[in-house]
């Protein structure tokens, strides 16, 4: 698929591109599917290819020794933490310290909030794009002025600096809470530790960023057996906002591509890796140091795929830029500064004209 075939950020010409009329899953449920809804068929704007290579190139970074007391162990893995960032844009991180019976009660919580009835997840219809808990389908439009629905059920909710999520199934709140807490951590010490490889303070990158107040969105993605996979997408192509956003997928199905060079690879992690995608801002703040990833997800005929994915930016008012001693290193900024509120606001609300908000924000000399 050409990178301008279709936007999640192109919903411009809606109310608002959240709707839960009906869940695709219930869909599925309903009757012996044997071909996609034309709702769901992107096919009917002009087709799309979403072939990708395998790949086993995807860095793997060692959270554990980026935390490591040994002086030389840390310092290598800063350093490829650095190289993945730069070069590859999404890596799988292991070590990292989220407790596997912490993320196997996420995966079986949040399974259970996929099969409440319809009429109980209903009540999270997303009434605006800054509404703490959405919860339903997306809407996209072509190029070609024509909408269809991705073929995804989905959950987001706002973890911080503000705590929100669905009061069902219980405990789930709790397990979110923990999750995110520790998932913070971690994000927050890979940020300081690209910010000392780019040789900046890390009291001034804390400061700047607001870290300690930081925007945090987790978002469950639930991908049920599409009949005519070929036809639709469960996520189109698109850089994640923040600085990295930390993916966790299990029992081996695939979904997530990337693209690296012009080329789409599969990103296939193996167990207890998670997956993650650095964001458009690490790339504004390093003045183009660190490189977003652009990927997309595809669904298949045969396996229901659940993934589950927090997102970590600054506080939700700061004024991103490239970092100032950066700029006066380089000699200009290469991007320009930006509200992350508006900006994350801005995905839903802007008119697609086939740029991403980043490439908008890149200043040509």
């Amino acid at each position: 698929m050409a990178a301008s075939a279709v936007s999640e950020n192109s919903s411009a010409d809606f109310d608002h591109p959240f709707e839960f009329k009906k869940s695709v899953q219930s869909i599925v449920d309903s009757s012996d599917l044997k071909h996609l809804p034309s709702k769901y068929n992107l096919e009917l704007g002009g087709g799309h290819d979403t072939s990708a290579e395998s790949c086993e190139s995807v860095p793997v970074i060692d959270f554990s020794a980026l935390t490591s007391g040994d002086p030389l162990r840390r310092s290598k893995a800063v350093a490829e933490l650095a190289g993945a960032c730069a070069d590859w844009g999404v890596f799988f991180l292991v070590n990292h310290g989220l407790p596997e019976e912490l993320v196997a009660s996420l995966f079986a919580k949040m399974r259970e909030f996929f099969s409440l009835p319809d009429d109980d997840r209903k009540q999270y219809e997303g009434k605006s794009t800054s509404s703490p808990i959405v919860c339903g389908n997306f809407n996209v439009k072509t190029t070609s002025n024509q909408t269809f629905t991705l073929w995804r059920d989905f959950l987001k909710i706002h973890v911080h600096p503000e705590f929100h999520c669905p009061s069902k199934p219980e405990p789930l709140s709790e397990i979110v809470e923990e999750y995110a807490g520790r998932v913070r951590r971690v994000v927050r010490e890979m940020v300081g530790a690209i910010a000392e490889h780019m040789e900046l303070d890390r009291d001034y990158v804390e400061e700047v960023l607001e870290l300690k107040s930081s925007h945090q969105k987790l978002g469950a993605s639930f991908y049920p057996p599409c009949p005519q996979p070929d036809k639709t997408l469960g996520l189109p192509p698109h850089n994640d906002t923040g600085f990295f956003t930390i993916l966790a997928v299990r029992d081996g199905v695939p979904g997530l591509q990337t693209q690296h060079h012009g080329q789409w690879f599969e990103v296939n992690p193996p167990p207890n890796h998670m997956v993650v995608n650095v964001g458009e801002h690490l790339e504004i703040f390093s003045n183009g140091r660190c490189k977003s990833d652009f990927h997309r997800v595809v669904v298949n005929k045969e396996r229901e795929r659940l993934a589950i994915a927090v997102g970590n930016g600054p506080g939700p008012e700061v004024v991103l830029g490239p970092a100032a001693p950066l700029v006066e290193r380089d000699g200009r900024p290469n991007y320009r500064s930006m509200n992350y509120r508006e900006y994350m606001e801005s995905q839903f609300t802007r008119a697609y004209n086939g740029m991403s908000i980043l490439d908008e924000q890149k200043i040509h000399y």
